[in-house]
């Protein structure tokens, strides 16, 4: 006998409970306060993201908001203004599976700096390549910042957001966390050496070495772990 069909329900309640379990985390971590920042996950061919305006303590996992990826809202709620965002990155990236975006305050303030983070630091490899990118500013919730995030997420999977926050990039959600809090600590690692004097900035020949070892550095299961 058959197994019986898995309910759409069913398939959407794990993400919807970890979305919730993200958004705390983001804010417990000090990554994002109040409703700021927020997280999608794909779905098959629809995506889910966190809603607008609710504050992560409240967030129930029925508040997530499903879509497809032409943009139309399929459940009930409000869906980040940043479900743009989400949308084009998970399209436009096939590998990825999870969006996370924060106002983490050390990333936002270097942000505001509109310049890339440069590899003062062999683990800024860890988004990807050799610097990890500033997007030029737009106005939030517009096709103009998705279109400059995906350009400076070209080839990684972290970027600055100028005069906004920052973004990182998952096989799953807690690829993604973790990206999120790595990115964060560099900027903060970045901010603090900046105060003593300009720190030293690796080579790209030391950064390509850096990304060749990422490639196979602890490898299990066929996947590079970079730790």
């Amino acid at each position: 006998m058959s197994a019986p069909a898995v309910r759409p329900a069913a398939v959407e309640a794990i993400p919807r409970q970890r979305l919730v379990d993200i958004s705390r985390e983001l804010v417990g971590l000090g990554l994002n306060r109040g409703t700021s920042g927020n997280a999608g996950v794909r779905l098959g061919e629809h995506f889910l993201v966190t809603p607008s305006g609710v504050p992560a303590a409240d967030l129930t996992p029925q508040d997530m908001v499903l879509l497809d990826f032409s943009g139309v809202i399929l459940g009930p709620g409000r869906p980040s203004s940043e479900c743009r965002l989400h949308r084009d990155v998970l399209a436009a990236r096939p590998e990825i599976q999870a969006v996370i975006h924060t106002h983490a305050p050390f990333a936002t303030s270097l942000a505001c700096l509109g310049a890339d983070l440069p590899p003062f630091h062999y683990m800024i490899a860890v988004a990807g390549g050799r610097t990890i990118r500033c997007a030029p500013y737009a106005l939030f919730g517009t096709q103009a910042l998705s279109d400059r995030a995906l350009v400076a997420l070209e080839g990684r999977k972290a970027c600055l957001l100028a005069n906004h926050g920052m973004i990182a990039l998952g096989r799953d959600l807690d690829e993604a966390l973790a990206l999120s809090i790595e990115v964060e600590s560099l900027c903060e690692m970045y901010w603090r050496a900046s105060q003593i004097g300009a720190p030293v900035i690796l080579s790209d020949e030391e950064m390509d070495e850096v990304i060749e070892r990422f490639q196979h550095y602890g490898r299990r299961n066929g996947e590079a772990e970079t730790q």
